[in-house]
């Protein structure tokens, strides 16, 4: 066990995935869950008055009467989806959560919204035939790999209508910039976030070239060992207008947020509405 840890506890390399899909173990995506329903967490979402001033302004920007088809990507429980809903939209969300999806769909039911929901990796799955209008936030763009990346902004492009728009956020190189890197442990007796087991958890984090950031957690049980990674490409706003626009989009405009704040250079993160040419 050794050599194990020891191994781990060296930084990997650049977009090394971890060792199991966390999202969907049974603990920790009951976890991951009460972060997104927790009104004022920012674990696993925004906090929920954010949330509803960003769809008020999203809906705002990108109306359903000029944009009806909308596609949710990493919908989560359904948040922003069922404001969308409310808004107009016809909203198709994926995620690759079941737990998520299941509590999202039986929302969705219990309140009477016609929402589409699929559980699957957004860089695999079948997207609809037509939407005029794509999301992703919470700055997950960033946790995929430059070759994911491209993949998925290709299936975007494909999907969306000729003008159709495609909002997403990042974290900026001021964020990179801000981000301290540290190492250190803990011991939970009575299980925690990572486990429901007692546990020992070794975190750390490190930066990297080109503005990429990992949050690494090793958990050791008496049943093993589990190395989490959590990666994260932060972007000035020229690296992320050069991608789109590779990938046949370009840029119509460029928030602070998802609730149409004012860009600056000390942003921590920059929202961008891309349009497809």
């Amino acid at each position: 066990m050794f050599d194990e840890l020891y191994r781990r506890l060296q930084p990997p390399s650049a977009y090394k995935r971890s060792d199991t899909k966390f999202w969907d173990d049974e603990h920790i995506s009951a976890q991951m869950l009460k972060a997104h329903l927790d009104p004022a967490s920012e674990g696993a979402s925004r906090p929920f008055d954010f949330i509803e001033r960003s769809a008020k302004w999203i809906s705002a920007v990108l109306p359903p009467a000029k944009y009806p088809y909308l596609l949710d990507l990493g919908c989560g429980p359904g948040s922003y989806a069922e404001k969308f809903c409310r808004s107009g939209y016809r909203v198709t969300g994926i995620d690759l959560s079941s737990r998520s999806l299941s509590y999202a769909e039986e929302s969705a039911r219990r309140r009477g919204l016609a929402i589409r929901y699929c559980c699957g990796d957004y860089l695999t799955c079948s997207f609809p035939d037509r939407a005029d209008v794509c999301t992703m936030i919470y700055c997950d763009y960033g946790a995929l790999s430059p070759k994911e990346r491209a993949v998925l902004l290709k299936k975007v492009h494909r999907t969306l209508r000729k003008g159709g728009k495609f909002l997403l956020d990042v974290f900026t190189d001021a964020y990179y910039r801000a981000f301290a890197e540290y190492k250190r442990w803990e011991m939970f007796e009575n299980g925690g976030f990572w486990s429901d087991e007692r546990h020992i958890a070794l975190s750390a984090a490190y930066k990297y070239p080109d503005l990429l950031i990992l949050e690494q957690t090793i958990v050791l049980t008496e049943s093993g060992i589990k190395n989490h990674l959590i990666w994260n490409s932060c972007f000035t706003a020229g690296k992320l207008r050069e991608e789109a626009e590779k990938a046949g989009f370009f840029c119509c405009g460029i928030w602070s947020d998802v609730a149409g704040g004012r860009f600056s250079g000390s942003s921590p993160t920059l929202a961008m509405i891309l349009e497809k040419r």
